[in-house]
């Protein structure tokens, strides 16, 4: 099929992204083949230092090496190569080696080093941006270091950017497009209970959702709506919700910068917002400090602040960093969801107004 088939573009990293069954591992298995076997069982390939890399070794040994699909499985008699469990490797008549990992420990990838690595359901791993590193430094040999990425997608922060490099190419398919190898069961079964369901649209139709499910924004509509520069503005205000701690797994800090046009009846004002400098488990000192800097950078007239959870105490660590800062302290009567709401209903309507416009 097309998609397991690399493109020929000039690429460093060649990501599958399919539905469950769509025959991702067939890919990556084949691909593999393809890079260490020569004309004969004894010829070199064009690769011959491969590293194999799931998020547990388990993983990568079941899936990757003995699995239905795997590489022992498509591998032809002549051309099949001995598994040396000893040293978790694979070798084949030629010499050539795929050595496998684990990306929950992305410091064993330290040493090693390969002219090629197949990866496998990249989306899911734990320490995605961590492994992903290493691995960069490992493939170090050859002329043209290659990696192919396997995986079902999943909105990890590490495979959009893989995605958005330019080094990437990609191909696609959803798990009908192996219907010739998958149980008619299985396939009525998924697609009466999960097609058109957002599970269904990554799962099955290998989509990669980048938008949170319930949120009141999407990316898209937030695309939409923003500007190269913002109006000139008549007020800066600098936003903050501060967590009750600052420890490791505690909420982040909300920093938000947003300036407002005040042209005409309220109901014309146009609001602006300048800066997200919202920053994970922060300690009061730090979120002091970036919300201090945050005005600084956008001259901005108050700083706002909601103290529910640390009453005058906020107001006093912020003190401490501007003694002088111009502040006000709100009292927040409703939760998050019920005060946002309003507001995503004005991103909506500015969506359809200038929608509207653009159609004139």
């Amino acid at each position: 099929m097309s998609h397991q088939i690399p493109p020929a573009d000039d690429w460093r990293s060649w990501v599958v992204l399919g539905g469950r069954g769509a025959g991702k591992t067939r890919a990556g298995a084949e691909w593999v083949r393809s890079i260490v076997e020569g004309v004969t069982p004894s010829a070199a390939g064009a690769k011959r230092r491969i590293g194999l890399i799931a998020e547990t070794y388990e993983q990568a040994r079941e899936i990757m090496v003995f699995g239905e699909s795997g590489i022992l499985a498509v591998s032809p008699p002549e051309q099949r190569p001995k598994w040396i469990a000893g040293r978790r490797m694979l070798e084949w008549p030629n010499g050539a080696t795929a050595q496998i990992f684990s990306a929950h420990d992305p410091d064993t990838l330290r040493g090693p080093q390969f002219d090629a690595v197949w990866v496998d359901e990249f989306a899911k791993w734990r320490k995605a941006d961590d492994a992903w590193d290493m691995i960069q430094f490992c493939l170090r040999l050859g002329d043209k270091p290659q990696a192919c990425i396997t995986t079902t997608p999943r909105n990890n922060p590490a495979l959009r950017a893989l995605l958005n490099r330019p080094s990437t190419v990609k191909t696609h398919a959803p798990t009908t497009a192996n219907r010739a190898n998958l149980a008619d069961d299985f396939l009525e079964e998924i697609e009466a209970r999960y097609a058109g369901t957002r599970l269904g649209r990554q799962e099955m139709d290998g989509e990669l959702l980048t938008d949170v499910a319930g949120a009141l924004w999407s990316f898209a509509q937030l695309s939409a709506l923003q500007v190269d520069a913002a109006p000139p503005l008549d007020r800066i205000v600098v936003a903050i919700d501060p967590p009750i701690t600052g420890r490791k797994g505690s909420d982040d800090c909300g920093i938000v910068v947003c300036g407002v046009t005040m042209k005409g009846p309220p109901q014309d004002w146009q609001v602006t917002v300048l800066e997200d400098a919202t920053m994970s488990a922060a300690s009061p000192n730090a979120w002091a400090k970036a919300a201090i800097a945050a005005m600084d950078r956008h001259r901005a007239d108050r700083l706002v602040a909601e103290v529910n959870q640390g009453g005058e105490m906020v107001e006093t660590i912020l003190r401490q960093e501007s003694p002088l800062v111009s502040f006000r302290a709100v009292h927040a009567v409703k939760g998050k969801v019920l005060r946002a709401e309003p507001i995503s209903a004005l991103y909506e309507h500015c969506l359809l107004y200038t929608s509207d416009a653009a159609d004139e």
